[in-house]
C-alpha cells in the first residue's frame, strides 16, 4: 500500500519519530513522509508510533491507498532536497 504520514509532535519527540519513520518511508517535506509499505510494515509503524507519542499533545495522520497510481497528486514550487543527499 502507498502511505503518506503527516505528523505534528512535541519537540522532545520530533527527532525520534522522524528517525523511526525514515527507516520505512521517504522524507518529502518537513514532517511529511511517503512510500510503499506492506500490510505488516504498516501495522508495525502504526503500533510503534502509538507508543512514541503523547496522544494528548501530538497528532499523526496516516493516509493510505492501495497503490500510488490511485492517488491524485499535484506539486507546486520546488521539492526540498533529500536530507540524506545534503553534504
Amino acid at each position: 500500500m502507498y502511505v503518506i504520514i503527516v505528523y505534528d509532535v512535541g519537540v522532545e519527540r520530533l527527532n525520534k519519530v522522524r528517525v523511526f519513520l525514515k527507516q520505512y518511508l521517504n522524507w518529502v517535506q518537513n514532517s511529511v513522509l511517503e512510500g510503499e509499505l506492506t500490510k505488516a510494515e504498516y501495522v508495525k509503524v502504526h503500533s510503534r508510533l502509538k507508543e512514541m507519542i503523547d496522544e494528548d499533545e501530538d497528532s499523526i495522520f496516516l493516509y493510505h491507498v492501495r497503490d500510488k497510481k490511485y492517488l491524485g497528486f499535484e506539486e507546486l514550487g520546488h521539492r526540498p532536497a533529500e536530507i540524506d543527499t545534503i553534504i
